[in-house]
């Protein structure tokens, strides 16, 4: 070997060591060597001025006979340059990786495989809904939660399983199958759920004839209505504005007027007598009590039901033209009954049909039938003097929370815990209107006395005005900061209105322009119930306190000093 063919000797640039983690045959730099071997050569013939070097010659004569000269002498790699297939099958010598090599190869592609799930994770679709990301870890095999994680860390997770599935090329056949097993289930579901259908069944001769007598009677109440409305409106001498302004005025100044420890529980409703002579309570230790008005002393105690009593309403007659001995007073109960009372604490009537306990109840305006609130989720309407069942309407999809009567007696009003409030038409038995706004389940419902205007209250902390001619939301009140328990309009004009609420207060709001008026504020717990006394000069709550309290307007200031002047002249 000479001097020329000794990379050593030459100072040419001698091939780096192979790096870790790749394997170097002998003879793969051979074509690199002897393009170096050349380039010396030709720099060999430059110096001797020109001459032309057999050696190159020889060179290029052996490279067209296709005899090449290997780096190594390595026969097997001179075969496989001259393109005999025969040398893949030989032998080839390779330099082994050491430890330290082989780790840092394996960290490297460790690094890779990460670098790459990072990417796929990126680039991946992953829900955003908390349920839809365990039912897709589920389907993926996986835990839908672990101890202690939460939403986002549950995404995050089902996030890196998706992209290293995806990298093994086994995602998308699993969803595959997922999203075929769905479909699979739907179509089963929909073979086997019933068809939503329109359906009615067939009513009784009594539920028939009540119809009747309710058409007549609501005809007659609105003909009336209507009748003295116009003669107002035409009547120089009134003064409507004047007048609302004159009783919200008065309103502004309401105060409490007194105070009573009502039961050893919670009360949890109260009415007013139509003659604004007696008070009605009712609690969660199964009675109701009579009082009387505005003393607050008890009459009567109505002993029958098992359980909690949950609403009390008088009859619209009682006080007027019913005997005392006759049904004056009904309650509801969670003991699945309603039950009317005389004013003597004796029972007259059990109402019994509901599966589940009852909410709230109310009296039709002609005082034959009373209409009751169920958690079965349904409404009911019963002969009041036979105690019977005349119809059993369902139409809410979770419990039926609260009930009110139109001021004419021909519809009907239901609030439920589905966030839904419906009208009902007694003389067709259609529902007529959804009121669809509430977000939460609504609490309370009450007609205003001019007929046409319509009050809901809910979890959502807001009461809404419904205008039942448009069939649509008139004003929405952000009217409490807790849950709205109960409605009531004041009864004779529907000036104004107050709601009652679990913030422990009540609020009087003009039915007019819905501005706030008075904050009733005295109770210590939630306002579970309110009414307002016939000619809205008494407002009773009763909270979950255990106390009665009830509210009257004061005289301004500037009245008082009038009457002091009068009285020194």
């Amino acid at each position: 070997m000479t001097i020329a063919d000794d990379p050593m000797e030459t100072g040419e640039d001698i091939p780096l060591p192979a790096v870790p983690g790749e394997r170097i045959f002998f003879g793969s730099l051979e074509i690199q060597e002897r393009k170096r071997l050349e380039r010396v050569k030709m720099a060999g013939r430059e110096e001797e001025g020109g001459k032309e070097g057999v050696e190159c010659d020889e060179e290029e004569d052996g490279e067209e006979d296709g005899d090449m000269e290997v780096f190594g002498n390595d026969d097997s790699l001179k075969k496989s340059m001259k393109g005999d297939d025969t040398a893949a099958d030989e032998p080839m010598e390779m330099m082994e990786l050491s430890e330290e090599g082989r780790a840092a190869k394996e960290r490297q592609e460790k690094l890779l495989r990460e670098f790459e799930i990072k990417r796929r994770a990126r680039a991946l679709a992953v829900p955003t809904n908390d349920n839809a990301v365990r039912q897709r870890l589920r389907a993926l095999g996986e835990p839908m939660t672990l101890f202690g994680e939460r939403e986002m860390e549950r995404r995050d997770r089902l996030r890196q399983l998706m992209a290293r599935l995806d990298a093994q090329g086994e995602l998308e056949k699993l969803l595959r199958a997922q999203e075929g097993a769905e479909e699979d289930k739907e179509e089963v579901e929909d073979e086997e759920a019933p068809k939503a259908e329109l359906f009615f069944t067939e009513g009784s001769a009594e539920l028939r004839r009540a119809r009747g007598n309710i058409a007549e009677f609501s005809l007659r109440r609105a003909a009336a209505r209507i009748a003295r409305s116009m003669r107002r409106q035409e009547d120089p001498d009134e003064d409507i504005d004047k007048e609302i302004d004159a009783v919200l005025e008065e309103m502004s100044y309401t105060t409490n007027l007194c105070s009573e420890i009502g039961d050893d529980r919670p009360v949890s409703g109260c009415a007013f007598s139509p003659d604004g002579s007696m008070l009605a309570t009712c609690g969660w230790t199964g009675v109701a009590k009579l009082w009387s008005v505005p003393g607050i002393e008890k009459k009567c105690v109505f002993r029958g039901h098992t359980e909690r009593v949950t609403s009390v309403v008088f009859h619209p007659e009682s006080g007027r033209n019913l005997d005392t001995k006759g049904g004056n007073i009904a309650t509801a109960s969670a003991d699945h009954t309603a039950r009317l009372w005389n004013l003597e604490g004796a029972e007259v009537q059990c109402f019994k049909g509901h599966i589940d306990r009852l909410a709230k109840l109310a009296f039709h305006p002609s005082g034959l039938y009373l209409g009751t609130a169920g958690f079965d989720k349904t409404w009911r309407l019963w002969d009041v003097n036979r105690g019977v069942e005349l119809l059993l309407q369902e139409g809410h999809s979770r419990s039926v929370y609260s009930i009110s009567f139109q001021v004419d007696g021909s519809l009907v009003a239901t609030g439920g815990l589905d966030a839904l409030g419906r009208v009902w038409d007694l003389r067709t038995g259609r529902s007529i209107l959804a009121l669809e706004g509430h977000v939460k389940p609504v609490l309370a419902v009450e007609f205003s006395p001019n007929g046409y205007h319509l009050a809901t209250g809910g979890e959502d902390h807001t009461c809404r005005i419904w205008d039942i001619r448009k069939k649509q939301s008139l004003y929405i009140i952000p009217a409490h900061s807790s849950l709205v328990s109960q409605i009531k309009y004041e009864p004779r004009e529907g000036y104004f209105l107050v709601t009652a609420s679990y913030d422990n207060t009540a609020r009087i709001w003009s039915a007019r322009d819905f501005r706030p008026i008075k904050t009733l504020a005295a109770h210590e717990g939630k306002i579970m119930g309110v009414d307002v006394v016939a000619d809205g000069q008494y407002i009773s709550t009763v909270s979950f306190d255990r106390t009665i309290k009830l509210w009257a307007p004061e005289k301004p200031p500037e009245a008082e000093r009038e009457d002091d002047d009068m009285l020194f002249f």
